[in-house]
Formats: structure tokens, sequence, C-alpha cells
């Protein structure tokens, strides 16, 4: 039977007093238009990782494929990040059922090099470890460093990212020095083979996918903020050149962003999450896929 459907806010009555306190808290974190300059970035980092990069470039889902739906594959990312933390118990619930359908498939064949599962708690911790830095990463160029406790409480819901999918609690590192030990060991790890590394460039950092009208206008500005929020372990992969002037120009444009950002309805700010969670409500109320 469909749901009702529910408007993005959460209130008290649904949630309780200490639910609607951590989604309001997490609600803080989520900058959308970070999303939309650095979402790229996140991409090439996820897929840095040699079983996820081998498992996206060989998949055989190709409605969720970004070289050949990169706006429907942006509404599935944009829309799960809505879900980890601003959505219910009862949304993570159904998007996770809905992304295991679409996950089913994606795993490595008998005769590939690399060993790579959707499913793979590992692989989901690595992907929402990368999400997590992506999310700190926005709140610092766009607003400032951030103080201890907004530190280790953006980290604690940060867990989400993975746990929304099949990551246990029990796998995301215990606190920041944990996490950190584990991020730079797995920065040794990074590895982008030829055929991987050519669909990034192409398809994810020189907007592949879109028109040539669009490549045209957007993509110098793409590349820009995409090999901007990227760590720079992960340009030399790539051989994406950057400089000194080209990062005080980027960090000038964020923290100018940021200042307008900060003095907008907070609406602005959650633009597009709120607007990918009442989608996907409306869609579940409806009965229709959700990814």
């Amino acid at each position: 039977m469909a749901q009702p459907i529910r408007s993005a806010a959460v209130s008290r009555a649904d949630a309780g007093d200490d639910a609607f306190e951590a989604s309001a808290r997490r609600r803080r974190y989520l900058v959308g238009l970070g999303a939309l300059l650095g979402g790229a970035a996140n991409v090439v980092m996820q897929l840095s990782n040699p079983p996820v990069g081998r498992g996206v470039y060989e998949s055989t889902v190709e409605s969720g494929r970004y070289d050949l739906h990169p706006r429907k594959r942006g509404r599935t990312t944009l829309t799960y990040l809505a879900v980890a933390m601003l959505g219910t118990q009862e949304d993570r619930l159904a998007y996770r059922a809905a992304t295991n359908t679409s996950h089913r498939t994606v795993k490595s064949a008998p005769d590939s090099e690399i060993r790579y599962n959707a499913f793979d708690p590992e692989l989901q911790l690595w992907v929402a470890a990368c999400i997590y830095q992506g999310v700190r990463d926005c709140q610092v160029l766009f607003f400032g460093e951030l103080d201890e406790a907004t530190e280790d409480d953006l980290y604690r819901e940060s867990a989400r990212f993975g746990t929304t999918l099949q990551m246990g609690q029990d796998l995301w590192p215990v606190d920041r020095a944990a996490f950190a030990q584990y991020w730079n060991g797995k920065l040794h790890e990074i590895s982008v083979d030829p055929e991987v590394k050519r669909y990034l460039l192409d398809q994810v950092v020189n907007l592949g996918p879109y028109e040539r009208k669009y490549r045209i206008a957007l993509g110098p500005a793409h590349r820009f903020f995409t090999t901007g929020f990227l760590p720079q372990r992960f340009r030399d992969e790539l051989g994406l050149p950057w400089s000194p002037r080209r990062q005080q120009v980027f960090e000038i444009l964020l923290r100018a962003l940021g200042l307008i950002l900060a003095r907008l309805p907070q609406r602005y700010r959650l633009y597009p999450y709120e607007n990918y969670l009442r989608d996907m409500r409306r869609r579940r109320a409806l009965g229709k896929p959700l990814v």
C-alpha cells in the first residue's frame, strides 16, 4: 500500500525530542552548493579505491551509469545523501531496500582481476569515509574551522552515510583519531588503472556525458572546482595540475559563497537536498521506483 506523502521536515511528534534535535543538528552539516560544486571530486575519491573503481567502470546496471544517465545518477546520489542525513528511519529503510536491488548485480565477474561486491561493508566504509571528508571540507571551506564539539558530532553523525546501507556501526572508526589512522592508511592503497583513469577524466572531470554546449559553457569551472576539492594525493593520481595561486582563488571563492549562504534562510543552504527528499517520499507514496 502506498505511504502518505511527508514533507521534508521532521516534526517532534513524528520523531520524538531527541531524534528531532539530532535531525535539526544534521541539517547544519549539509551544504547543497558544496555537493553541486564538489560532488564530482568525491566521486573521483571513491573510485580511486581499486575495487570501487572497477565496480563502477564494469557495472552492467545501465540505468545507474553516470556516463549514460548523468542526471539520473546525480539525482540518485543526492537523494541518498538527503535520506541518510535528513530522512527518518522509515525513509532510510525504504531507500536501502531500493538501493539493494540496484547493487545486487554489481559484483566482479569470475575472470575479473580485481574482486569487488557492492554489498561489501568494507567498500561501503570507504565510500562513507569519502563522503564524510567531503561534507567536512565543505563546512570548513564555506564557513571556517569547526570547534571540537561540532567536529565530533559531525563525525559521529556521518556514520549514517554507511549505515544507511550494509555497513555496521561497529565498522565506523570509533573516533576522529581512529578515522585519521584509517584514512591515512587507505591513501597508500589509492591506485587508478588506465581504464578507470580515462573514465574519471573524460566522464567525471570533463563532463563527458553532457552535450557539447554544456561542456563548453561549464567545463572549465567544473574542472576547476573538482580539482580544488580533491586532496593532493588524488590530483597526483589523475595528473590534474594545481598551484598555490589556484588554491588561494578557490578558497576565496568558497568563503565568499559561504558568507552569502550564511545570511540566507536555511532552505537555500539545503537546496537541492530537501527537494530530492520530498521527491523520494512522493515517488514512494505513488509506488514508483526510488533509484
